[in-house]
């Protein structure tokens, strides 16, 4: 029995897509690999793939990174069983409204990043991005939450609630201090918020050898700086870190004092100036999220 795959299923924890185009499946990858072994299987014996099975491939470069495209004829493809999450077809950047603070910041940023994955990936999306309350049940049908602030974070009965039970059970939170300090009042707040609700070890820093640094773009020394780290904005630091929280070995929630979302607020048609495009690593964050 052939299964039709969705427009695009990514491979956990990898620079590796695959697309269904004109009749083929086509593999983007650095290397076919044994995370593609379980995907896929050629002929009716399910037998595992190959290197010397692909049909044809040819290289892909863009923007620096170098892809090989293995191409299966769909006749011949079907899914092996697995346990590996796959995104929904159309990806929509959600935002988290909570009742304290101002959770409204970076309002242009939702869209520049939206644009990058349209020029980087395959994957589709939605153009606008959807506000859902913390308090309500829509945010049970993202995979994927962006959260900030300046000021309290403050979280009443029921947001408490949702927010445990959504990180519990396999959606994933982006969180940017939108202060860059780390003694301000939002990192102070959300943290308390944290250990409150999954205790005081659960932020951890991450290695910067953690998959997140090349889930799509390869980030070698780890996050990248932003311009307000440099131009003595809030704590006057570099953080050479970013932290998480895992639930069973998943990284959940993924806490940045970078303010990457104002570094990202701008009109996506002025990247054309800037020597590189400093929203990659927001490709990777997304990316992620929706392979884990």
């Amino acid at each position: 029995m052939y299964v039709n795959l969705p427009p695009v299923v990514i491979l956990h924890s990898s620079p590796t897509f695959a697309t269904v185009r004109d009749g083929w499946l086509l593999f983007f990858s650095k290397k076919l690999n044994a995370k593609i072994a379980r995907w896929i299987g050629v002929g009716p014996n399910s037998r595992p793939v190959a290197k010397n099975w692909y049909i044809s491939k040819q290289t892909v470069v863009s923007d620096k990174q170098v892809f090989v495209s293995y191409r299966f004829p769909l006749s011949t493809v079907h899914l092996q069983p697995t346990t590996t999450k796959m995104p929904s077809r159309q990806f929509t950047f959600t935002r988290i409204q909570y009742a304290s603070g101002d959770w409204d910041t970076d309002q242009r940023m939702p869209s520049n990043l939206l644009n990058s994955l349209i020029e980087y990936t395959t994957l589709a999306v939605e153009t606008q991005e959807k506000v859902v309350a913390l308090s309500g049940n829509d945010i049970f049908t993202a995979p994927f939450c962006y959260l900030s602030g300046h000021k309290l974070v403050q979280f009443n009965g029921k947001e408490k609630a949702n927010f445990r039970n959504y990180v519990e059970n396999g959606g994933f939170v982006f969180v940017d201090d939108c202060n860059h300090d780390i003694d301000g009042l939002f990192a102070k707040s959300f943290e308390a918020q944290m250990t409150a609700l999954f205790g005081p070890k659960a932020l951890q820093k991450i290695p910067n050898t953690h998959d997140l640094y090349h889930a799509f773009f390869d980030f070698d020394k780890g996050p990248p700086t932003t311009s307000f780290e440099l131009n003595g904005w809030g704590d006057d630091l570099v953080h050479d870190y970013l932290k998480a929280i895992f639930i069973n070995g998943r990284m959940a929630l993924l806490y940045s004092n970078k303010d990457y979302g104002c570094e990202w607020d701008y009109d996506f048609r002025n990247k054309r100036w800037l020597a590189e495009d400093n929203t990659r690593f927001g490709v990777n964050i997304i990316m992620y999220a929706l392979a884990t």
